[in-house]
């Protein structure tokens, strides 16, 4: 019998008691007369028609002298026995009526047996019915094993990250073969770190050498690990491993092991804290005097920086690979693995959908699939066509469409020239990247959005490119001063300074593209204090410096601002054409704003360019801060 029909059978019983106490011990509130009232006994006892009376607690049951029996009941009437006397009628007694002997183990015993039923369910409930999960158990791990064969992803299910495949497909090999290593010596590394961006694919790729290996699989946040009580995440950590070595050869993953990884003996209060020892017995586990063979531990954080350097040293963690976001190659990869699930239509290309969808991870792109086929399904088309995927990339990378703004004539047209200085300014700077699509449709948090789509993936910037971008940000600002004057400036580029300022501040702090303060870096990293080093640790600059820094991010704005004006100037009748496409058709895009930088009379959008529902293809900024980007970036103009 299981535990479940154990609980089941015990709380029957315990109501079953339960009940029959209650309809034991429960006098009922009042006993009415089955024959007559009592004023009718007393009539008749004084017309001697009552030969003889039982009586018994407050119930009367006699005899009349005609031979028929009745019952009534006793009010308490202190002159009963008397009266009955005197008409010379026979009285018996009898005690009160005793519970048997059942009933009164029962009524003795019933509440010691409801508490031990509470506290035994109460105990089964807390230690989670053997397991892992209650009060009783802090110490035991709380890992989710997948049996030999459960994990059914494979290396085929994963895409877009080779190189990282190529570093772990090794291990695969030895967890199935592991004499073919041993025979020459060789010892697979203890610990494997996967170290990427989010959502670049680290934990599918975990259950991805399970599923091929088909061996014990243990999965485990590092938040896991750690409770307020000092003590418990050592405990677990050593449970972990005594339920992976009766497993062995397996897998024990750890999601996020920077929870409980990260430097110790830094902060300032230091010392011996909970999340410390945790650490230290990891250490012990994965290379102290007991050895664990079979056990491979992999690792996923997107902070290595922060883990401590005993956890990296070989012997634990003796390798590290890199799960980067994908290239175009492996963008489509990731595609097509994705839309094995859905139904696809012919036009659909994965290719071309990767081609603009530069700065995506796996996670972004199985979301761009799914929001397709929502699209899909709310249209109530059979598969998913290549314009699904389009609207499916606007509304991820600019934001679902806010029909619900009602915009006035005087904002839609100021909104309309501040885009449009975008897409000019950023047409005609050097190494911009080319202006994609222009609308003015509220997106997200903007009013109108400005995209430009790379040519190809990049992973760095040059000081033009960057100069460049500055130029191209503060152009809706200055398209809103030249075409409605200073003093109707809005507060719409407000995003597009910050953004500007940030770039010109890290030429000058970070990358050293600044011919008056050199080669040299300045910026304070202010993740060290979080990382709970000293604050004396943090890079000083003196007030000379700053001042220094300051002038030199001023000279960079002030001329890429000139930079952005002049050009506007230049092409002022661009402008006002462009503006007045966006007020008639809402959203342009690469054809059009290349017809009216020609020149040209500008070509009519199609259903799947322009209108109130633009389907062309989304594209993305590039990272502002200099590097390749990250994540799937912002546009790279808004109001």
């Amino acid at each position: 019998m299981n535990a479940k029909n154990l609980n089941i059978l015990l709380w029957v019983a315990v109501t079953f008691w339960l009940v029959m106490m209650l309809n034991s011990l429960t006098a009922p509130d009042q006993i009415e007369p089955r024959s007559l009232s009592y004023s009718q006994f007393l009539q008749e006892l004084s017309d001697g028609a009552v030969k003889e009376v039982t009586i018994q607690d407050e119930t009367i049951k006699g005899l009349r002298t005609d031979g028929s029996r009745f019952e009534t009941y006793n009010p308490g009437d202190p002159g009963l026995v008397g009266d009955l006397l005197n008409n010379s009628v026979t009285i018996r007694a009898k005690p009160p009526e005793q519970p048997s002997v059942f009933m009164q183990v029962v009524a003795a015993w019933l509440p010691f047996i409801v508490l031990a039923g509470i506290w035994i369910w109460f105990m089964r409930r807390n230690s989670g019915g053997g397991g892992a999960g209650g009060i009783f158990n802090f110490g035991k791990s709380r890992a989710r094993q997948h049996a030999e064969g459960e994990v059914k992803v494979t290396l085929r299910d994963v895409a877009g990250v080779e190189e990282a495949k190529e570093e772990v497909a090794e291990l695969v090999d030895f967890l199935r073969s592991p004499q073919k290593f041993s025979n020459l010596g060789g010892r697979i590394p203890r610990g494997v770190l996967m170290v990427g961006p989010p959502g670049t694919g680290k934990t599918l790729l975990a259950r991805a050498i399970a599923g091929e290996a088909k061996v014990p699989f243990f999965s485990i946040s590092g938040s896991d690990f750690v409770e307020m009580f000092v003590g418990v995440g050592a405990s677990r950590v050593r449970d972990l491993f005594e339920q992976a070595k009766k497993s062995a050869p397996c897998i024990i993953f750890i999601d996020e092991i920077d929870a409980v990884g990260r430097k110790r003996g830094a902060g300032l209060g230091g010392g011996h804290d909970e999340r410390e020892q945790t650490l230290n017995q990891l250490l012990v586990e994965m290379d102290g005097f007991q050895g664990n063979e079979g056990i491979i531990v992999i690792a996923a954080t997107n902070r290595a920086d922060v883990l401590d350097p005993a956890l990296l040293r070989p012997g634990r963690f003796d390798r590290q690979v890199v799960v980067g976001l994908p290239d175009l190659a492996g963008r489509a990869a990731i595609l097509e693995v994705h839309m094995r699930k859905v139904p696809i239509a012919n036009d659909v290309d994965a290719r071309t959908i990767a081609r603009g969808t530069p700065g995506f991870s796996g996670a972004d792109l199985a979301n761009l699939v799914n929001e397709a086929a929502l699209f899909a399904a709310r249209a109530g088309h059979s598969d998913v066509n290549m314009e699904m995927f389009e609207k499916a990339k606007d509304k991820i990378m600019m934001g679902a469409e806010r029909r619900s703004i009602v915009m006035s004539e005087s904002e839609k047209k100021l909104t309309a020239y501040h885009e449009a200085g975008h897409a000019i300014v950023g047409r005609l700077v050097p190494e911009h990247d080319p202006v994609h699509k222009v609308s003015i449709i509220p997106r997200g948090r903007a009013l109108g959005v400005t995209l430009f789509l790379p040519e190809r993936d990049r992973y760095s910037m040059s000081k033009r490119q960057l100069e460049s971008q500055i130029s191209s940000l503060f152009g809706g600002r200055l398209a809103e001063e030249m075409i409605f004057g200073p003093e109707q400036v809005t507060t719409g580029a407000s995003n597009d300074i910050e953004r500007a300022t940030d770039i010109a501040r890290n030429m000058v702090t970070r990358f050293g593209l600044s011919d008056g303060m050199g080669p040299l870096a300045y910026a304070e990293d202010e993740g060290e204090v979080f990382l709970g080093r000293s604050v004396t640790q943090q890079r000083q600059v003196s007030p000379e410096t700053a001042q220094a820094i300051d002038k030199e991010v001023r000279t960079i704005i002030d001329r890429n601002y000139q930079r952005s004006k002049r050009l506007l100037n230049e092409n002022m009748e661009r402008l006002h054409t462009m503006a007045g496409a966006l007020l008639k058709y809402e959203t342009i895009t690469k054809e059009q704003i290349d017809d009216i930088m020609a020149d040209r009379r500008m070509r009519e959008p199609d259903d799947h360019t322009g209108g109130s529902t633009p389907t062309t293809g989304g594209g993305t900024g590039t990272a502002q801060d200099g590097t390749a980007p990250k994540q799937p970036p912002l546009p790279a103009g808004g109001l």
